[in-house]
């Protein structure tokens, strides 16, 4: 990382505020470079997950450079296709699902990718949201059911630790950038799916419930309110706590992190819920905290 700091200081790799940022400093981007060397130290240990891997260093590496050339979303979009590909062939999903549930799976994984990018935006947010998931992640991986090599979840839960090091202060020294919520999404997606297809319990997917809701009830209400949700904006849950609330960036990102760490417990726990039930208790407590409170923090902030 320290290497890092120098290589993007030396070319400009920087991020400059915009009507979309939480931050009104100068900031390193690009520090989720930590996640492709976390991707890298992966391959050397073990060589069977260079599918994976591949993945991952191909997703990282495009978003790496869109980070710093800014590039065409179509380019970005191919690559994703490229990458989410080498995914489901790691997983064997072309042989056991059929057409047309790869097409959806593809719309949800790219689609997921992209609302984990989104939800990057505050201090701290992406590190302590991922290494949570990912701790939830290692303690089915090796306590329920080993679906995975341990150091594929363990490599990236020390990136994160490296990453907010730098990154889960009141000034970061570093953003993760698009490389590191990116890559990061994938990888933890690639887990995910990987645990899904294994167990056939799609419960699973609600390790990932605290963003889900928010991003897309974010996407609802920016619908009824007629704009371009392919613009930047800053009407995410976490966005008006951070900037018009101007709660700590550090307290806001910890609360999520905290709060899908509680429903991931809940998923672990053996608590003989069904799937549908877990989904219930859920999702509706956290649409109706978003739908109560946010008109609410919107007043407050006027």
């Amino acid at each position: 990382m320290l290497i890092y700091f120098r290589i993007a200081v030396h070319y400009n790799i920087i991020d400059h505020p915009n009507e979309r940022s939480s931050h009104d400093n100068i900031t390193i981007r690009g520090g989720g470079v930590i996640f492709i060397f976390a991707a890298v130290c992966a391959a050397v240990m073990h060589p069977d997950y260079w599918l994976p891997v591949t993945g991952i260093l191909i997703i990282g590496a495009i978003s790496f450079l869109d980070d710093r050339l800014t590039l065409s979303s179509r380019l970005r979009l191919l690559f994703h296709l490229l990458a989410v590909t080498i995914m489901f062939f790691y997983l064997k999903l072309f042989h056991i699902e059929p057409f047309y549930i790869c097409i959806l799976l593809y719309i949800m994984v790219i689609g997921v990718i992209n609302m984990y990018n989104f939800m990057d935006g505050i201090n701290g947010i992406t590190g302590a949201y991922s290494l949570v998931v990912l701790g939830g992640l290692q303690y089915v991986n090796l306590r329920q059911i080993g679906f995975i090599e341990a150091d594929m979840i363990w490599l990236p839960m020390l990136a994160c630790v490296i990453f907010l090091y730098f990154n889960f202060r009141k000034k970061a020294k570093c953003f993760a950038g698009d490389v590191g919520s990116v890559t990061i999404a994938f990888w933890i997606i690639m887990l995910l799916m990987h645990l899904i297809l294994i167990t056939h319990n799609w419960a699973y997917i609600l390790f990932l419930v605290v963003y889900g809701v928010d991003s897309v009830v974010t996407i609802a209400h920016r619908l009824l309110l007629k704009q371009n949700i392919f613009k930047a904006h800053r009407l995410h849950f976490y966005q008006i706590l951070a900037n018009e609330l101007k709660y700590s960036h550090l307290w806001v990102a910890s609360g999520y992190a905290l709060l899908q760490g509680i429903i991931i417990l809940l998923i672990v726990s053996d608590l003989r819920l069904t799937t549908f039930a877990l989904f219930m208790i859920t999702i509706i407590p956290l649409v109706i905290i978003y739908i109560s409170l946010k008109p609410i923090m919107m007043r407050k902030s006027h």
